[in-house]
């Protein structure tokens, strides 16, 4: 199972049409999308789980690809690296 990191969303996004758009390269595991917390938008951002040749299939077939506007930036989610307010 690979998780992507899907960027440049607009804000009218839905887990519904996400899901949707990335069927069409395989089974999607999961999907969360960021939401404004007041207004209940998509902030332009999520998460999707696919199997490994799936996702690697979508990062293909969607990365830079134009969805209601917007030129979509997906990818395979980096690490995050350090913590935030540690010291080292």
């Amino acid at each position: 199972m690979k998780k992507l990191f899907v960027g440049n969303l607009p804000e009218g996004a839905t887990e519904k049409n996400i899901t949707e758009l990335f069927s069409q390269f395989g089974k999607v595991r999961s999907i969360k999308l960021a939401t404004d917390v007041f207004s209940g938008k998509c902030r332009g951002f999520g998460f999707i789980e696919m199997e490994g040749h799936e996702a690697r299939a979508a990062i293909e077939g969607l990365n830079g690809e134009e969805h209601e506007g917007k030129r979509l930036k997906v990818n395979f989610e980096m690490p995050k690296k350090g913590g935030r307010g540690r010291r080292r």
